[in-house]
């Protein structure tokens, strides 16, 4: 599957559905409980997801790879954990308001 912005994933495995909001271009396998996730609206084929992966996700936060080229926006939470080509995605932090003089 080729991603691109604003694309709509579902989980294989869970409820947890995303949106992308961030992509460097390269091609990456974005995962939910270390499963595939689908074309949102499309039927996912069967799988059974690896407990080590099944740490959640939470609904309106954004989640970002190490290098902060990759982001999804979570819009349904789930049990599964967000991966993308095989390494864990952190919820982003916010960034700081400039101090002002």
């Amino acid at each position: 599957m080729k991603l691109r912005m604003g694309l709509a994933l579902a989980s294989a495995v869970d409820t947890t559905t995303v949106i992308v909001t961030k992509l460097s271009g390269a091609d990456v396998t974005i995962t939910c409980g270390g499963v595939p996730m689908v074309e949102k609206g499309q039927v996912a084929p069967e799988a059974t997801a690896d407990p080590e992966q099944m740490k959640g996700s939470q609904i309106g936060k954004r989640y970002v790879d190490a290098t902060g080229e990759f982001e999804v926006l979570c819009t349904k939470a789930g049990d599964g954990s967000l991966a993308v080509n095989g390494e864990l995605l952190v919820i982003a932090e916010a960034k700081p308001l400039p101090t002002s003089d």
